[in-house]
């Protein structure tokens, strides 16, 4: 079993980042429907709040408030990039047990599915359109490769 108390400070941030940077990666993928993507992912915290109990790792995770370090975001970082780096970073050294990286993954995708899922892509006035446009789909293709990725070792 994982916990909180198994990273630093350093470490658990980068833990915490790794969900909504997924998230603001599709979100930046598409055009529009940022409320409602914004909006999906605060769901899947929610809907993992609800499960409390069944995993304490998980829970310490949705208990932790959602942030992203804006410094790194500054003078129009690249989301692809630090999104990227900080999944991989999340997933440095793996501490957690192997169910809790397979949890923490599914969680990481499900907050990226929920807002690349959240806003219909293209189509006049909600008709048409496809759920999941392309960009968005990259997008989320390069998240699970990161995820599926073996894990950086620390220098």
């Amino acid at each position: 079993m994982t916990s909180k108390a198994d990273f630093n400070a350093e470490e658990w941030s980068t833990v915490v980042e790794g969900p909504v940077l997924a998230g603001m990666r599709v979100v930046a993928a598409g055009r529009g429907g940022t409320i409602r993507e914004s909006l999906a992912m605060a769901q899947v915290y929610a809907e993992a709040r609800r499960t409390q109990g069944e995993s304490e790792f998980l829970d310490a995770l949705v208990s932790s408030p959602p942030a992203v370090n804006p410094q790194q975001l500054q003078g129009g970082g690249d989301i692809a990039a630090v999104s990227g780096e900080r999944l991989r970073e999340a997933l440095w050294g793996e501490k957690g047990s192997a169910g809790d990286v397979e949890e923490y993954k599914r969680f990481v995708v499900a907050v990226a599915q929920a807002a690349a899922e959240a806003h219909k892509e293209g189509g006049f006035i909600g008709i048409g359109g496809k759920q999941v446009s392309a960009e968005e789909q990259t997008a989320l293709d390069e998240i699970r490769g990161i995820l599926d990725a073996e894990p950086t070792t620390r220098p």
